[in-house]
């Protein structure tokens, strides 16, 4: 289940690709298509790629996993890192569609997302679905009405507040890709494989959606 890369490179150069198809397909059975993209280290190759992509990028509206409560011009923010990295070059037609700047109904017409862009964190937390959250619990509800929650400063790195996707927005969309690094957290994605109790346990033990988990040595 965990796809091995023997780069960074090789491993960004898959996921655009998968990404791509699965917007490609929004395209052309709907003529329109969403993408949830994610902060961190490992998407930046991914959006460097897909922002070359010969695709009808104005009638793609991209979104976050989550975002940090911090300036737009801060680097912890993950809009400042799509605004970067994904929309240049042809993909700046895309419409942006920033976590803390528009409520569920609008991100409810983007449903199901064609690709859900995931990373995760030492702790097994993926978007903003961090252990030890006073919200874990609302927002692991994999039938919960909402698709946002609000988590306070205090946890994740850095300990900043946060908005994030519900589990339940996660999992209504048509594909998902998991981007790691490292030996630990390739344990981490075994164990939780496993049964062990890590937020991203439940993407990988779910049969609602398609994962797929990148992975390479770093």
């Amino acid at each position: 289940m965990i796809e091995t890369f023997a780069s960074s490179d090789a491993q960004a150069d898959a996921a655009a690709r998968a990404v791509e198809q699965q917007l490609i397909e929004g395209l052309s059975d709907r003529g329109r298509a969403s993408l949830v993209g994610t902060g961190g280290s490992s998407p930046g190759p991914v959006y460097d790629r897909l922002s070359r992509a010969d695709l009808d990028w104005a009638h793609v509206a991209v979104t976050l996993s989550d975002e940090r409560h911090v300036d737009a011009n801060s680097p912890n923010s993950n809009a400042r890192l799509v605004r970067e990295r994904l929309l240049v070059d042809r993909a700046a037609a895309a419409q942006f569609l920033p976590l803390t700047d528009y409520a569920e109904g609008v991100l409810r017409k983007l449903m199901p997302f064609d690709a859900v862009m995931l990373g995760m964190g030492p702790d097994g937390h993926i978007a903003s679905l961090i252990p030890g959250s006073p919200v874990l619990s609302q927002g692991m509800d994999p039938d919960g009405e909402a698709l946002t929650a609000e988590s306070p400063q205090g946890f994740g790195a850095p300990p900043v507040a946060r908005i994030t996707l519900t589990l339940s927005a996660l999992l209504q969309s048509r594909a998902i890709f998991l981007l790691i690094a490292g030996e630990a957290k390739r344990q981490v994605v075994e164990q939780a494989q496993g049964g062990a109790d890590y937020p991203v346990r439940a993407i990988l033990n779910q049969d609602r959606v398609p994962v797929r988990i990148f992975w390479t040595a770093g």
